[in-house]
């Protein structure tokens, strides 16, 4: 709980140890509709520096039409990343 208030630390412990059904809520309107939620919008991955040789070519283009193309370069990793694990999800399924 670093960065936290002596006086809050507690508050929060007292709030911890209460069980759910004790809490009061009604100040709190329910939400129905998330129609306009979005996943992981405050995630922040950590990022590591690596060196990392890249062809001439590819990285060429990337400077020529991403601003900001390491980060360009990072999200095609990603989206690689991302099919290959859903491929093999679709293979485990398959299989079971």
């Amino acid at each position: 709980m670093k960065g936290i208030l002596e006086r809050h630390k507690d508050e929060l412990a007292a709030l911890d140890a209460m069980k759910d059904e004790d809490i009061d809520y009604s100040d709190i309107p329910p939400v129905h509709d998330w129609t306009g939620a979005v996943r992981g919008r405050l995630f922040r991955p950590v990022k590591e520096q690596v060196t990392l040789r890249i062809d001439a070519d590819v990285l060429a283009w990337f400077r020529q039409h991403e601003d900001k193309y390491q980060t360009a370069i990072n999200a095609a990793l990603r989206e690689h990343v991302e099919r290959q694990r859903q491929a093999k999800r679709e293979l485990a399924t398959s299989k079971s």
